[in-house]
C-alpha cells in the first residue's frame, strides 16, 4: 500500500490531530512541512490551508475528512466509534470544537499572543484580554464535560479527544488561559493524562524557537 503523507506545519493543532490519529491506529506516515497560503499548499487545498493528505493518487484536505479516511481505511482501534450514538457524539464534539472553541480560543485568544500583527511583534494584550471571558466560559464547559469519564465521549479515546487536546496544550502555556485551567482540576487532569498517551507524546510538535 502507498505511504500516507500528512502535509502541514507540525505546530498546527489540526496537523497534530491527524498525526495523532495515525499514531493511535499504528499507521506509519510521512510528515511533510507545508506552510499555509503557499503555492505548494494551494495546489493541495483550494484556499491553501493545512493539513492536507496524500495517499497514493488520493489528495484530501480538511482534518475531519483526513481523520475519517484514516480511521476507515486502516486497521487498528477505531477513533470514530461504529455504534451510532457514540459516533454521533464524536461528530458533535468535533463540530463544536471546530466551529465554537477554535474561533475563540485559538483564532481570537492564542493568535493575539503568537500572531498579533503588532508593529513590534509583541502580544496584542487588548485583543487577548477581550477574548478571555469567552475562553473562561468554554474551558469551564469542557471541564464539566470531561469530569465524568475523563473523555469527551464514553470511556475511550476518540477523535473528539484528539481534536481537542492540541488546543488545550497551547492554552495551558499562555498566562490567562493557563491560570483559568489551573482552577479546573478535571480539565487539567484530562490534559496531563492524555499528553502521556503514546500517540499524543510521540507526535508532540517541537517547541517554538525563541524570539
Amino acid at each position: 500500500m502507498a505511504e500516507l503523507e500528512i502535509i502541514g506545519v507540525a505546530r498546527s493543532t489540526y496537523v497534530w490531530t491527524c498525526r495523532m490519529v495515525c499514531a493511535e491506529k499504528g499507521v506509519p506516515h510521512l510528515h511533510t512541512r507545508g506552510w499555509p497560503g503557499t503555492p505548494e499548499m494551494r495546489a493541495l487545498h483550494p484556499f491553501g490551508k493545512i493539513p492536507a493528505m496524500r495517499h497514493g493518487a488520493l489528495v484530501l484536505y480538511e482534518s475531519k475528512a483526513i481523520c475519517t479516511y484514516i480511521d476507515r481505511v486502516f486497521p487498528g482501534p477505531k477513533v470514530i466509534p461504529e455504534e451510532p450514538v457514540a459516533q454521533a457524539l464524536v461528530e458533535q464534539w468535533v463540530s463544536v470544537v471546530n466551529t465554537v472553541v477554535d474561533p475563540v480560543c485559538i483564532r481570537r485568544y492564542l493568535y493575539a499572543h503568537v500572531f498579533p500583527g503588532t508593529a513590534d511583534g509583541a502580544p496584542d494584550m487588548a485583543a487577548a484580554e477581550a477574548a478571555v471571558p469567552g475562553v473562561r466560559e468554554q474551558l469551564g464547559f469542557l471541564d464539566r464535560s470531561v469530569a465524568p469519564t475523563g473523555h469527551l465521549v464514553g470511556r475511550g479515546f476518540t477523535l473528539a479527544d484528539a481534536n481537542l487536546l492540541p488546543i488545550l496544550y497551547y492554552l495551558a502555556r499562555l498566562p490567562e488561559a493557563g491560570a483559568i485551567m489551573a482552577g479546573l482540576p478535571a480539565l487539567t487532569g484530562y490534559l496531563t493524562r492524555h499528553l502521556a498517551r503514546p500517540s499524543v507524546a510521540s507526535t508532540e510538535p517541537p517547541p517554538p524557537k525563541p524570539r
